[in-house]
């Protein structure tokens, strides 16, 4: 795991820290006194970048970024002048932290994939791209509010504001920039322009609009391809940089791999989006695997395509079928295509017992074994299709956007689409009116009124068939609303739902009373910075020495391009892949098989439910004397109760499953853990959490 950290104190708490002799473990400093700033972890030489424009005024650039070094300079300028949207206003993914005399400013990513958190300390304040060892650095314990609020809410962000799961440490949102100011004053401010929050801005014409998503994943693929290579001289062997890649206590994985083999790959299994990224890298003009003179490759080598074919699903059409249209995509002499096949030991669930601890806990968790597998047959350089669905397609909540637009016409095709989706099973002549109703409901609906009514069906339990496998249009009406309780939220306590509502209802006072954001603008915002979060989970828990992966989608640039996107256009059925294809087309490549832009849902349930079935019994001793018990947020007996009737096929929340297996999971991990992320003489005496707990942890 790569992350930076730093600190910004006041004058008497600088001189205080500089006497701690106190620094993170595995770590290269790039600046000093009085606010000194870190570098951890294996980075690549060309992923680290000190810009200098006078002694007082530096820029560190962290992660892949397409910008030059003159560009980075003139930013560095307009950041000194306060337009801080200049450091995130190019092609790739990345971190900036712009250092201006005594201040200091580091900015977030739209989607939430690089996020910022930060914590008072020192008489001043500490941040990092990582919550655990700012957590080791004060010595926190568990927040589990606010562990109680990712399972009970995780759609509604009014639930966890900026919490983390250690107590004291905070999160900077999506889309906003920390500034510290001598290190007494904190200030978190969005660098987004503000957008109207009833009348929306004139779109832009869907062609044009379209035409800015080709161009921004073109330039975020191309951005990955032209970036040099570092090939390493051999396992655990540290960059030209001096930086050290060994692990970080507590961080990553316990047992390190050999590295992949060099140059650029991409995923082919998983939807259209990933196939669309494996076909603009292998079209663009210059090689798609490698660059000239690389050590250890060949100029021209062809970029390597990965399908993940999992043998426990033999003779399941939609696997047969999503296979077929993944070797005709890569019946392309630029692409090299490679099949992993698995069985049971890579289903949903399996090796549970892996120590790798992330830096906070997802359902990505559960995946960790399966998502391994996939990517150590990858290259050093993978692309992969993360966050197209929640960046291009139209959250259900949009559909009220269009009514506050007075747009009605546009909701006819979302609506008939339905109705051909629910077939017999309803009178299909009232599915467009009761879409109409739900999104006309919502749009009078003001935030504050519709995050109070999900605290009152937290309190109540008021769940009816949240999170089950329901229809399309049950799940769209569900999603038809400010937020709603989690698929897990049905196995909490009755405490642990109270304290949420109780958050619920703090947020909705502090809203106002007035209609505040558009409910689809919200709904997909929170939508991305979730399964932004959760990819950062499986990152770092599939972590595979040496090798990056890419997720061009989650990008600012192709974010930005996205918002641009009409609501119309958006909420066509089948409105991805649409988009997928006339971005292909842009580029030159038309000929794509028959059914190409096919979800993969319906396949990834069905290994859902073979691995918890395979794996029922190590879950159940899982949750034999579970810590989420100690820790109050459930009962061992209701939830082993509930692993059962999934694992018989009953109809549950799987996703809920998850994330009960993958919170309980990550607690084991972190209060296993040895060490602390700091050393010196004054290093923090105990790690994270691990004050006051005793051999069967009492949290």
């Amino acid at each position: 795991m790569r992350w930076l950290v730093g600190w910004s104190s006041t004058a008497a708490g600088s001189a205080q820290v500089s006497g701690r002799n106190l620094h993170p473990v595995g770590a290269q400093q790039l600046w000093g006194d009085p606010d000194p700033l870190w570098a951890v972890g294996d980075w690549r030489p060309d992923e680290v970048r000190v810009i200098e424009a006078d002694p007082g005024t530096r820029l560190a650039v962290f992660g892949c970024c397409g910008a030059s070094d003159d560009q980075l300079r003139v930013a560095l300028f307009a950041a000194r002048g306060g337009a801080l949207r200049h450091l995130t206003a190019w092609p790739g993914s990345y971190t900036a932290v712009a250092r201006i005399g005594r201040r200091v400013a580091l900015a977030t990513d739209l989607a939430g994939a690089r996020p910022v958190f930060h914590t008072p300390w020192a008489g001043g304040t500490a941040y990092a791209t990582a919550a655990l060892p700012l957590a080791d650095l004060i010595e926190a314990q568990l927040d589990v509010g606010h562990l109680g609020a990712l399972l009970a809410a995780p759609e509604a962000p009014e639930a966890m504001g900026d919490t983390t799961p250690y107590r004291g440490v905070h999160r900077v949102p999506p889309g906003h920039a920390l500034i510290l100011r001598e290190g007494g004053t904190r200030e978190i401010t969005s660098y987004e322009p503000a957008v109207p929050t009833v009348v929306a801005a004139p779109p832009l014409e869907a062609e044009k609009a379209v035409d800015g998503v080709r161009d921004a994943l073109i330039e975020a693929v191309r951005v990955r391809l032209a970036a040099p290579r570092h090939v390493p001289e051999g396992p655990g062997m540290p960059g030209a940089d001096g930086l050290d890649p060994g692990p970080i206590p507590g961080l990553g994985p316990a047992a390190r791999r050999g590295g992949p083999a060099p140059g650029i790959g991409a995923d082919l299994s998983g939807g259209s989006a990933s196939a669309t990224l494996a076909l603009l890298a292998a079209g663009l003009p210059g090689v798609p695997g490698t660059v000239y003179g690389a050590p250890g490759t060949h100029a021209g080598q062809r970029l390597l395509a990965v399908t993940f074919n999992d043998l426990t699903g033999n003779g399941d059409s939609g696997r047969v079928a999503e296979l077929e249209r993944a070797r005709a995509v890569a019946d392309n002499p630029r692409l090299h295509h490679v099949v992993v096949t698995a069985g049971e030991d890579a289903l949903p669930y399996a090796d549970l017992d892996d120590d790798t601890l992330t830096d906070e806990p997802g359902p990505s968790l559960v995946l960790a074994e399966r998502h391994r597998r996939r990517l150590a047959a990858g290259s050093a350089d993978h692309l992969i299709g993360y966050g197209a669905r929640q960046v291009l397609d139209a959250h259900p909540a949009r559909l009220a956007d269009l009514l506050m637009d007075r747009r009605r016409r546009q909701l006819l095709r979302p609506a008939a689409a339905l109705a051909v989706a629910e077939g017999p099973r309803r009178n299909s002549v009232l599915v467009p009116l009761t879409v109409y109703r739900a999104a006309r409901r919502l749009a009078r609906t003001s935030q504050r009124e519709g995050v109070t009514d999900t605290a009152r069906r937290l309190r109540d339990r008021d769940f009816a068939t949240d999170g089950l496998a329901e229809s399309p249009l049950d799940a769209s009406l569900a999603a038809l609303t400010w937020c709603r309780p989690g698929p897990a939220a049905r196995w909490l306590t009755g405490e642990a739902l109270a304290e949420v509502s109780v958050r619920l209802e703090t947020a909705a006072i502090r809203s106002g009373s007035g209609f505040g954001p558009r409910p689809g603008v919200q709904r997909a915002r929170a939508a991305l910075a979730r399964q932004a979060a959760d990819y950062r989970v499986m990152e770092q828990a599939a972590e595979i020495r040496n090798q990056r992966l890419h997720a061009p989608f989650l990008d600012n640039q192709v974010v930005r391009a996205a918002l641009e996107l009409p609501e119309a256009l958006r909420v066509r059925p089948g409105a991805r892949a649409s988009v997928l294809r006339t971005v292909l087309a842009g580029a030159g490549i038309h000929d794509l098989p028959p059914g190409w832009g096919a979800t993969s849902h319906v396949a990834h349930l069905a290994a859902v439910r073979a691995g918890l079935r395979t794996s029922v019994g190590e879950l159940l001793d899982l949750f034999d004397a579970p810590l989420l018990a100690d820790a109050g947020l459930v009962e061992a007996r209701v939830v082993r109760k509930a692993l059962r009737s999934a694992a018989q096929g009953e109809a549950l929340p799987l996703d809920g499953i998850a994330e009960l297996v993958s919170t309980e999971l990550w607690l084991r991990r972190l209060l296993q853990r040895r060490g602390t992320c700091w050393t010196g003489s004054s290093a923090p005496r105990q790690r994270a959490v691990a004050a006051g707990v005793p051999p069967r942890p009492a949290i």
